[in-house]
């Protein structure tokens, strides 16, 4: 599976470039413009699946530093600032990284 699969190349083109400059990353900003915020239920769920590269449940803040490389290799990483803030919004229940429910409601509301 790949993230194209789900998502336009051209909306992930575009979202990438939105945030190229360091710290103007914004995960709800990002979803809308890549158009998972528009998914379905069972379609975020595989997106998360790609998203959560080790494969334990969880996006961890090492997966979330690399997030924009998932949709395009030559994306730079977070900076220490924006995968922090990105943990602190996707994380609800405090634990250090963010589960399948909590990458659902953060996308749902973006």
């Amino acid at each position: 599976m790949a993230l194209t699969d789900f998502l336009s190349a051209s909306d992930i083109t575009s979202a990438i470039n939105a945030c190229r400059a360091n710290d103007s990353f914004s995960p709800k900003k990002f979803f809308a413009m890549v158009g998972l915020s528009k998914k379905s239920p069972p379609e975020i769920e595989k997106i998360f699946m790609i998203l959560d590269q080790d494969k334990s449940g969880y996006i961890e803040q090492d997966e979330l530093q690399l997030f924009l490389q998932n949709f395009s290799k030559g994306a730079r990483p977070l900076t220490a600032a924006e995968t922090r803030a990105f943990l602190l919004a996707g994380d609800k229940d405090g634990d250090g990284k963010i589960g399948w429910d909590e990458f659902s409601n953060l996308v749902m509301s973006s």
